[in-house]
């Protein structure tokens, strides 16, 4: 079997630590190393051009992706609306590239790396490589990640203690609205009523509603853990 063979294996679901898993982290780590050694040697305005245009490019993937799924005639607002916080964020993203409001940054840099990273560790793909789901889950993902980064990074933007509290009040009323958009659509949107069919962090946090208490009472500690490094570095 070829390397080709390898990453097609048949459209099935992505399993972790697959090829189809690993090689696009691979590839995205290398591309961060590239385009921010070059975005920093560059003029501000190139730095900034360069910022809208990655946003622009997240959010015209998922607005694709969904365009051909109302095309082919079975879309299912139950299941399909890009309300599942990634997909969401990829959405408003260029919003935030375009007009660079630190309370987007704030709101987004804890938003985006604690959804992105269970989502990066434990994919949920049900067709891997070359569908167009497949595309579209990693550069939503990891596309989110590498625009906080660059703002981060590139950019010089950082967070404040008040931005945890700021970012995990402005995530719950995200879910309480999203609460009330699946009781009206019978939905199951960031798994709010129902865990993943794929494995994730959710199975070791019990059956419903357990896994939500749970996660709710991890999350606050979890948005101070990706704030720890830059508490540290500034005292430092």
């Amino acid at each position: 079997m070829n390397f080709l063979q390898i990453l097609i294996v048949n459209l099935q679901r992505v399993t972790i630590g697959s090829v189809q898993h690993v090689l696009p982290i691979i590839l995205a780590v290398l591309f961060c190393v590239i385009l921010f050694r070059f975005a920093k040697k560059a003029y501000q305005k190139q730095k900034e051009r360069i910022f809208g245009m990655l946003g622009i490019f997240v959010s015209l993937t998922i607005i694709a992706f969904h365009s051909y799924k109302i095309s082919l005639g079975n879309y299912n607002v139950s299941t399909d609306l890009p309300l599942f916080l990634c997909s969401f964020l990829a959405l408003i993203i260029p919003v935030f590239t375009q007009y660079k409001k630190y309370w987007m940054y704030e709101v987004l840099l804890f938003w985006i790396i604690a959804g992105t990273s269970q989502g990066v560790i434990t994919p949920d793909i049900a067709e891997g490589f070359p569908s167009l789901d497949y595309f579209r889950y990693w550069i939503v993902h990891l596309g989110l990640l590498i625009i906080v980064f660059y703002a981060t990074i590139v950019l010089r933007m950082r967070p404040k203690l008040k931005s945890v509290f700021k970012s995990f009040l402005a995530l719950q009323i995200y879910m309480f609205l999203l609460m009330g958009v699946n009781y009206l659509l019978d939905a199951n949107y960031s798994y709010l009523n129902q865990k993943p069919e794929s494995a994730s962090a959710l199975d070791y946090f019990g059956d419903w509603p357990t896994y939500l208490f749970v996660v709710e009472a991890l999350l606050l500690p979890f948005f101070l853990l990706i704030y720890f490094p830059f508490y540290w570095i500034k005292k430092k």
